[in-house]
């Protein structure tokens, strides 16, 4: 039986999933998710071994990484499944790893080498901070570059000191860019017919994520600071208390604060010579955030929403996870999806966007250990005593 594809938009693509931990598998996923015909290479089971990078199979963080995949197993380090690898790569579309470049070079699968295989191949490369510099051949993690990227030090509240965000955010956004640096190489190739070396690093996805923040320093040499949940530029914009928790409130602009104060019955605030103006308004953002929770703390939060919505003023809840998945709006947009295994039933996230004529859906649980060597190494055309001898020889 044929292993059915997620979408009919990358069907026609063959990928070789070689990474581990989340930046690498988070970029697979999203080929996996519009239909790519992934294989997972993993190696083959080891007794002796702690836990494997990326946890435990069976664990909720692995089993949402790795859907709609194949795997099988090769222990590159055998001659004999290297090799294996080679032929496989003659007929594959897309490789993409994230080992460390000294790795990847000593196992002879770096781009150099493997071109020499499949000219057309995009290959495809994460890291922690580059393929080339100082740092090239430093182990890379999400928190780490979250610092050496800036983010840590623009979160968190005023005098904090530095604070993660509360998600791998560069691994997760390494991975995006890298899946969509794949797909602009693959559109390319089209023309060019030849393939190329696609990279990205934890530390540079970081970088560009800090987007405005970032710019504040290239273009207006200001360095940003701290503003926990005041929105930096955007004034007023934070979280203010009600009778029963809190919400966050975008009232900046002179439009959107006209409107709160009508709505809020705070017409007096208007009239104050420290807040007529957005820049007094950023000037005395303290005193100002102080006085529109004398008025927010008077009604619940619910009542909050539905008045200031209905005023165009934008606003919204702050949710735990639990509360995100029940939002009548989450439930009308279907965010979780079902996925069916062999034990029990799974819900996972689906992708984000959306396609008319190909959509996304979940075909496949994450693969076991190996589920797919033989059948895998058959469709590349390895005959059944070959495979039986990569069996004899621990390569599989």
């Amino acid at each position: 039986m044929p292993f059915p594809h997620a979408s009919r938009a990358l069907e026609r693509f063959t990928v070789l999933d070689l990474t581990r931990v989340r930046a690498g598998p988070t970029c697979v996923r999203q080929l996996a998710d519009w239909g790519a015909n992934v294989i997972k290479i993993e190696l083959p089971p080891d007794p002796h071994a702690g836990d494997p990078l990326g946890g435990p199979r069976e664990s909720s963080d692995f089993q949402n990484l790795h859907r709609n995949k194949r795997s099988i197993t090769l222990n590159l380090k055998a001659p004999e499944a290297l090799a294996a690898f080679k032929r496989m790569v003659k007929k594959a579309d897309v490789v993409v790893e994230n080992f460390r470049p000294d790795v990847k070079r000593r196992l002879g699968i770096d781009y150099k080498q493997i071109a020499r295989i499949n000219p057309k191949l995009i290959y495809a490369s994460i890291s922690g901070f580059g393929q080339t510099g100082p740092y090239a051949n430093r182990p890379g993690f999400d928190q780490i570059a979250q610092g050496m990227g800036g983010l840590m030090s623009i979160t968190g509240l005023p005098g904090q000191g530095p604070v993660r965000v509360g998600i791998p955010i560069a691994d997760l956004c390494a991975g995006l860019f890298c899946a969509l640096g794949i797909l602009v190489a693959l559109l390319e190739r089209e023309k060019s017919k030849k393939g190329q070396h696609v990279t990205t690093s934890l530390l540079e996805a970081q970088i560009f994520m800090l987007d405005f923040q970032g710019a504040r320093w290239l273009i207006g040499g200001e360095v940003p600071k701290q503003a926990g949940n005041n929105h930096p530029t955007s004034i007023p914009t934070g979280v203010f208390k009600t009778a029963d928790g809190f919400i966050n409130i975008a009232s900046a602009g002179s439009k959107i604060w006209a409107r709160f104060l009508k709505a809020a019955g705070a017409e007096e605030l208007g009239k104050r010579p420290e807040y007529q103006t957005a820049a007094e308004r950023s000037k005395h953002r303290d005193a100002l955030n102080a006085d529109i929770e004398r008025y927010t703390v008077k009604r619940t939060s619910a009542e909050w929403i539905d008045l200031l919505n209905k005023a165009g003023v934008p606003c919204g809840s702050i949710n735990s996870i639990d509360q995100v998945y029940a939002d009548p709006q989450v439930l009308h947009l279907a965010m979780a999806q079902p996925v069916k295994t062999k034990s029990k039933p799974l819900r996972m996230a689906r992708q984000p966007m959306r396609l008319s004529r190909t959509p996304s859906r979940f075909v496949a649980p994450p693969p076991g250990l190996g589920e797919h060597t033989d059948v895998v190494l058959k469709e590349f055309g390895l005959s059944a005593k070959e495979i039986s001898a990569l069996r004899k020889a621990n390569a599989i």
